[in-house]
């Protein structure tokens, strides 16, 4: 088979919460389990399903993201992964055709197109019958580049309900049924917020996966999916060109060391993100700020995003390591952080009616709301100087956060580098907080689609490294 010809599937819905990711989940471990080698791939910016995908797979989950990467780059992306795989396993993100404009350029079918793979729509049939049909049917002709290969039914309540919607979406829209998940007494994944509960917070995510493996091996023809994704044939204009070559390319030792916090508190960090770290021949330290006293010799840390509000009182109770880590960055520590890491580095986290005090870098409490705050993809441009960006460079990624800066202390409150062009930020117009070496932002970035992000980070930890920093 050529390197253009993988096989391929997506996993695709009408809307979000149909049980895509349910069906998802439930095949990557039972090919795992079947002995398949699986690249597993979510669409979109979202860290949570991915992280899923990962633990059901063992191993890295990769985003594809067409509003933020062009269709080469997410083609590189993908045959670099699923070389050697048996099938690339793509879920998707909302319904079939939704994007951010009107022609679905930034979709699942979108994606879908891109790679020239087949989709299996999962489609949620609570209290419906024949109007399944009439949906699958729609799916089908509304896109004619798109290859809707099947569906699986889901939320089926009983034997006659199954036989009514096969009959219906196999005769009258001609769409082939690949399966139907039976309707069940309560979710098998833990819900919160707009989706399912990051999985490091979930004891029984093991258990959870094993069920879903178990579900679609007895309610899913996946020797009939996994036909389907052999059948994908080539991928409409790809240069398969220097495929073999990494997507980022490799240096010998800098003989330096950045520290990572990755912990039940930090989970967002794209595999991409520390793979341009590293392959720049940088090491990476993990460190847990939950239970970790101190932070070794590192020249950098970067502190990505979570939800440190739901361990709000374990990150409060460690002392030892707020203090080392305010005390490390008035000595000029480059300090990266996103969302969640930004949080930690504020006065306070305010949840649920607790003020828990964090770092005290900045001087904000950070007050977490019921409802998003920001949500979606987001634009920043960088208005002054700091140690990571330069002045007049446009920082593309997605924001999504519950919560909202409060001024503590306008006396250590930082200062604003960056202006936004798109989505919120601090307050809708100002993102991007610096304090001597350490930069704050609530916008999630990629290294594959932020080019300059690595270099920025690694330059500031040269600097430091040497000796060569602010007071």
């Amino acid at each position: 088979m050529s390197k253009s010809c993988p096989p391929r599937l997506v996993i695709s819905a009408i809307r979000g919460g149909s049980g895509k990711t349910v069906l998802t989940l439930g095949l990557i471990r039972l090919w795992r389990e079947q002995g398949f080698k699986i690249a597993a791939f979510k669409k979109g910016p979202d860290y949570i399903d991915a992280g899923w995908m990962a633990l059901a797979n063992g191993s890295n989950c990769y985003n594809l993201d067409p509003f933020l990467m062009s269709h080469d780059v997410i083609k590189r992306s993908f045959l670099t992964r699923v070389c050697g795989a048996d099938i690339g396993l793509i879920e998707g993100n909302r319904g079939l055709f939704d994007g951010s404009d009107s022609q679905s350029s930034a979709s699942t079918a979108g994606l879908a197109m891109a790679l020239s793979a087949p989709a299996i729509l999962t489609l949620d049939c609570a209290k419906m019958t024949r109007t399944a049909a009439a949906v699958c049917l729609g799916c089908k002709v509304f896109e004619p580049k798109l290859n809707l290969a099947g569906v699986v039914l889901n939320q089926v309540a009983q034997r006659r309900h199954e036989i009514v919607l096969r009959r219906a979406v196999e005769e009258e829209a001609g769409v082939k049924v690949f399966g139907a998940l039976p309707r069940l007494k309560k979710d098998p994944l833990p819900m919160r917020h707009l989706g399912v509960t990051p999985c490091e917070e979930y004891p029984e995510a093991e258990q959870a996966l094993d069920g879903l493996g178990q579900l679609v091996k007895d309610h899913v023809d996946t020797q009939g999916l996994m036909e389907a994704a052999r059948d994908a044939g080539d991928m409409a204009g790809c240069d398969v060109e220097g495929l073999d070559a990494p997507l980022f390319r490799k240096t010998r030792s800098q003989g330096l060391r950045i520290g990572v916090f990755r912990d039940a508190a930090f989970q967002f960090y794209y595999p991409e993100n520390l793979e341009a770290i590293e392959c720049a021949g940088v090491e990476l330290v993990f460190l847990n700020a939950i239970n970790d006293k101190s932070i070794p010799e590192i020249d950098a840390l970067y502190i990505g995003g979570g939800f440190p509000e739901t361990q709000a009182r374990a990150l409060s109770a460690n002392k030892e390591m707020l203090s080392e880590l305010k005390r490390r960055i008035e000595q000029g520590l480059p300090v990266y952080a996103e969302c969640g890491g930004l949080m930690y580095l504020g006065a306070a986290i305010v949840w649920k009616g607790e003020r828990y005090p964090m770092a005290g870098v900045f001087g904000w409490d950070f007050v977490v709301h019921e409802r998003p705050v920001g949500h979606g993809y987001s634009t920043i441009e960088v208005m002054r100087e700091n140690p990571f960006y330069k002045r007049t460079e446009v920082i593309k990624g997605h924001e999504f956060h519950y919560s909202k800066p409060v001024i503590a202390d306008p006396g250590t409150s930082g200062a604003f580098t960056c202006k936004v062009i798109r989505g919120y930020g601090f307050d809708g117009a100002s993102d991007g907080i610096c304090y001597k070496n350490c930069f704050g932002t609530y916008t999630h970035v990629h290294a594959l689609w932020q080019k300059g992000w690595a270099e920025g980070l690694i330059n500031a930890a040269k600097r430091f490294h040497k000796g060569v920093f602010k007071e």
